[in-house]
């Protein structure tokens, strides 16, 4: 140990250097985490952030429409299509 330096300043230049290096192997589990849930994600299993989403679809309404609306729809149609 160097004279000049104190025992505080060298442990708490260890102490930092401690601290990064468990920032560093926290920060690979995370990714290797991440990496490894996105092939989750192709497996077909749900995330859990989500909310679910329907496995049918909403019923479909059908509306008749009386030969004038047809009539009156058809020439919006038309109409439109010019421009």
């Amino acid at each position: 140990m160097p004279e000049d330096v104190s025992i505080l300043a060298m442990l708490g230049l260890t102490l930092l250097v401690l601290a990064a290096v468990a920032w560093t192997a926290v920060l690979v589990l995370l990714l290797r985490r991440a990496r490894s849930g996105g092939a989750a994600e192709r497996s077909g299993r749900d995330l859990s952030g989500l909310p679910r989403q329907r496995q049918a679809a909403p019923h479909l309404e059908a509306v008749e429409l009386t030969p004038a609306e047809q009539d009156a729809f058809a020439g919006l149609v038309r109409r439109l299509g010019r421009r």
